[in-house]
């Protein structure tokens, strides 16, 4: 074990896990979300990140822009981030209405087992992840770098980046706005019926399967959102890359308190500090297994996550 490493190099960890985090907790929400409403594991939603990743690509290629590009101007910058935000938005939230009406509308009808949810899931995020590797020819996709890492401030031998802050900043952001939605607008408090008793919620006039719809849409909109902060981050992608990604996203939906979207934000980026801890302590290769650990220590002391409160307990 390296503590010496590890205090030398505590602030850069910090904040490398919080941007990491970050990326994480948007992409756990859509776990959340489904859990709340549903008591189910939507494990296609890896791949309802993974088409996001994509499909910026393709509109910022449409503008002729590669791994080998030059950096455009700053304006050209804020212009291609928005735009390839809301295209893999609109991607992600597509392909998760998708999954919602293919793989999970028609079992809900004939009132089908939970496991046969789970198989259908899982069938649904092997065919679309190869589906992707197929066209792909399974090779690595470079993004163009809009975005180039500088240092915005430094504090001993912390460097902070305008990336960092970026990424740190928008989750927060679209943290705040979707706990508020869920909270305070009218469509939020069918979610919530729904989410505490549907049957008594559909009495009450809720349509239930365009609640669904929406709770799906919603995390698919996150799952956007993260993918093209991820991409931004990592400067590459390829047909797989939801895979992990997305058993760490389970892991800090777990962590925080799966049903409660607080507690995704709160899993998400203290998984993503604790793993660069980790990686400090005892080396790079122990990144993700730290991850594991942390989740049965802390599921052994409170089993429903650091918060626990799910959405049809949410405060009003």
């Amino acid at each position: 074990m390296n503590f010496s490493g590890l205090i030398q190099d505590f602030g850069p960890l910090t904040i490398t896990g919080l941007a990491q985090g970050a990326i994480i907790a948007l992409f756990a929400l859509g776990y959340t979300l489904v859990y709340g409403v549903l008591r189910l594991i939507n494990f296609a939603h890896s791949e309802v990140f993974l088409m996001g990743t994509y499909f910026c690509l393709l509109v910022w290629g449409l503008f002729g822009l590669d791994q080998n590009s030059a950096t455009p101007s700053t304006i050209a910058v804020i212009g291609l981030v928005l735009l390839g935000m809301v295209v893999a938005i609109v991607a992600s939230g597509a392909t998760a209405l998708a999954v919602e009406l293919v793989a999970y509308r028609p079992l809900r009808k004939r009132n089908a087992p939970p496991l046969a949810f789970l198989i259908t899931a899982i069938g649904a995020s092997l065919f679309l992840s190869e589906t992707v590797g197929v066209i792909t020819k399974r090779n690595i996709t470079g993004v163009p770098p809009l975005i180039r890492p500088r240092d915005v401030f430094v504090i001993g031998n912390t460097h902070v980046t305008n990336l960092q802050i970026l990424i740190i900043v928008l989750a927060l952001v679209m943290m705040y706005v979707l706990d508020r939605f869920i909270n305070r607008s009218r469509l939020g408090r069918g979610i919530r019926a729904v989410a505490q008793n549907p049957d008594s919620a559909a009495l009450m006039g809720v349509n239930k399967s365009r609640v669904i719809s929406l709770v799906f849409l919603l995390g698919g909109l996150m799952a956007g959102i993260a993918a093209v902060m991820y991409d931004l981050k990592i400067g590459v992608t390829r047909f797989d890359a939801g895979f992990l990604l997305g058993i760490e996203a389970f892991t800090a939906a777990v962590l925080g308190g799966i049903g409660n979207l607080r507690g995704a934000l709160l899993g998400g980026l203290l998984l993503g500090v604790l793993q660069n801890y980790a990686a400090g302590l005892f080396g790079t290769q122990w990144l993700h297994a730290a991850s594991f650990v942390l989740l049965v220590l802390i599921l052994l002391v409170r089993p429903t996550g650091l918060l626990g409160e799910s959405l049809g307990r949410a405060r009003a």
